[in-house]
């Protein structure tokens, strides 16, 4: 199913026909920037890793005990990591494309591109694979970035539809592309460690512009390759 993003303008139109079923498009600024401006005030770290022990309190624990001393600085320094996301710009990733591509007129497609990011709803992890395509005019972009560009969003909170939605958005707005196809499998232990406590369910998103929307021949030998013989 293509991942539904309500449109950020609204719809003046008094015509009462049924409302458009075209995935609407996302606002520039969510996804072409990074999320944290320097100017944007922030709680110090002390305040940080104070929460911290507020949290280990709230469950509990007993925060001033050997094993727990040092957890406040290490969860923090993990939130670090796991978000570093938001001071990361999507669109410098993408900024640099090569031309030298002999005249190569098909999609490209990278396939099984590892991550891990954190349910907004919850802030327990989800993982899973993206498989990504685009189909160049001219100009190719290295194909490290659509990893690293996955990674930028993945690391930050998320709902997997709004993932998926970000990555093609991205790559759409910044290579003008034929077209962009996005699809993402994952596995959310916030369903499958607590609540219904499915283990192995997985969610599948999909999101498509350009060809690969209008195309249903183009569409369809994308999602051929994703699977591909050996899956």
């Amino acid at each position: 199913m293509d991942a539904l993003i309500k449109s950020i303008r609204p719809n003046k139109s008094t015509d009462t026909k049924a409302p458009e079923t075209r995935p609407a498009e996302l606002d520039p600024a969510e996804f072409l920037a990074a999320a944290v401006r320097a100017d944007q005030p922030r709680p110090s770290r002390a305040e940080a890793e104070q929460a911290v022990q507020t949290l280990l309190g709230y469950i509990g624990e007993n925060p001033a005990r050997e094993g727990l001393l040092d957890t406040p600085r290490r969860v923090v320094e993990a939130f670090d990591e796991l978000y570093q996301g938001y001071h990361q710009c999507p669109a410098e990733v993408l900024d640099r494309t090569f031309g030298e591509t002999a005249g190569y007129d098909d999609f490209v497609l990278i396939r099984d591109i590892e991550f891990t990011s954190q349910c907004e709803h919850h802030m327990m992890p989800f993982y899973g694979r993206a498989h990504i395509a685009y189909t160049p005019v001219e100009r190719v972009v290295g194909l490290s970035k659509l990893a690293r560009l996955t990674d930028i969003f993945a690391r930050r909170l998320q709902t997997q539809e709004h993932l998926t939605a970000q990555i093609a958005a991205a790559i759409d707005e910044v290579l003008k592309p034929r077209g962009v196809a996005v699809v993402i499998e994952a596995e959310h232990t916030c369903m499958s460690v607590r609540g219904v406590a499915k283990h192995g369910a997985m969610t599948f998103t999909s999101r498509f512009t350009g060809m690969f929307r209008d195309n249903p021949a183009e569409q369809a030998r994308f999602l051929s390759m994703v699977r591909g013989p050996n899956r």
